[in-house]
């Protein structure tokens, strides 16, 4: 590989040396879906499991075939028992799931709920989670062996997030052993800043959440977000910002990741969403990345047509790390994660239900014709 390329890839451990191309940690809910109805006055939910971090997991394993595991707790009962169920259909290893005792209510500990509705035209979408005391935001430091993860069986490439980080005192103390694991054997540490207002507003709001994650930031090697979360979620205000932060031009997010990259110089990318929201259902949609002092943006899809646009930062970010994570030049990655997090919110669900070759058709530009 010449100097020219090695500048344009991250140093990643070899493929033949670890069990998994990457590891993830996070909550993961079930999540109930009215589908073209409402919340408020459905009869009937189509369920899926969910959540930020092990949605990337997932989306590299369903769509690009890599090998991943996810470390999250459940409590043991039919409702954790379904959504294991759910995460099997997905293909990622659990073998780091933590089953927890359940007392018969969920006084000790529970599993999460996510009702969320699609939106549609100029109604947007909605979500309300029922997530208080869940078993995964009640892990504590010690309980999981990152060293033999990450060391002994070995692992490429660590994820985890600010959703994560919101759901107690000692979740943010378990993603950082886990980052400082990760980094002790040499692995990349993606961290998606996902700030939802919901989980931060009785634990301080936003002051608490950039408190948090300013301290996990010097741990990351590879910062992910969207319009808002780096102004919510670290305290960076986007310069020439208005009420409608969607409304914004990459321009302005370029300024601002050059001060958040400027703060923080472990950084090696930010990547950020970038969506106007014309209605619920047409949003322009694209992305741009910063990479070691350059930026590339994603061929952006104007007018993109929505059915659920849950998870559509998730598959982004699933996107370009698979590019990444394959030695791809990252324009390529880039354009990659736009692709799939288009695809992902063509289609019911948080999930991707993409594949690869239709990834690679978006990124062409190709049109949406019948395939026969």
């Amino acid at each position: 590989m010449s100097e020219k390329n090695e500048s344009v890839r991250l140093k990643l451990r070899d493929r033949s040396e670890c069990k998994w191309d990457l590891v993830s940690l996070g909550e993961v809910m079930l999540r109930l879906d009215p589908g073209e109805g409402r919340v408020a006055t459905t009869r009937t939910f189509q369920v899926w499991e969910g959540g930020g971090e092990y949605n990337v997991a997932r989306g590299l394993r369903r769509c690009f075939g890599l090998r991943t595991a996810h470390v999250t707790a459940l409590a043991d009962n039919p409702v954790g028992r379904l959504v294991e169920d759910l995460m099997l259909q997905g293909g990622v290893d659990l073998s780091f799931l933590r089953w927890v005792e359940y007392d018969g209510v969920g006084r000790a500990a529970r599993n999460g709920l996510n009702f969320t509705e699609r939106g549609f035209g100029v109604r947007a979408a909605i979500g309300c989670s029922d997530r208080g005391h869940t078993a995964v935001g009640q892990m504590k430091p010690g309980q999981i062996d990152w060293d033999d993860i990450f060391g002994k069986k070995g692992a490429r490439w660590f994820h985890t997030g600010g959703i994560f980080a919101a759901l107690s005192e000692t979740a943010p103390l378990v993603a950082r052993e886990a980052m400082e694991a990760a980094r002790r054997h040499g692995l990349i540490v993606s961290y998606d800043l996902n700030y939802r207002d919901s989980l931060w507003k009785s634990i301080g709001g936003k002051k608490q959440a950039v408190e948090v994650n300013r301290e996990l930031a010097p741990l990351i090697d590879v910062m992910l977000g969207n319009e808002e979360d780096f102004t919510a979620a670290l305290g960076f205000e986007v310069a020439g910002t208005t009420e409608n932060l969607s409304e914004l031009d990459s321009k302005n997010f370029r300024r601002m990741i050059e001060s958040v990259v400027a703060k923080y110089q472990n950084l090696q990318v930010v990547a950020t969403t970038l969506r106007n929201a014309k209605t619920a259902t047409v949003n322009d949609w694209g992305a741009v990345c910063y990479f070691r002092g350059a930026f590339y943006e994603a061929k952006g899809i104007p007018n993109l047509e929505i059915l659920d646009r849950v998870g559509g930062g998730d598959s982004f970010a699933s996107g370009l790390i698979y590019g990444l994570l394959n030695s791809k030049d990252p324009q390529w990655a880039v354009d990659c994660g736009c692709a799939h997090g288009a695809l992902a919110m063509t289609t019911p669900g948080d999930t991707s239900m993409a594949t690869l070759a239709e990834v690679e058709r978006v990124m062409k530009g190709a049109a949406p014709r019948v395939q026969r």
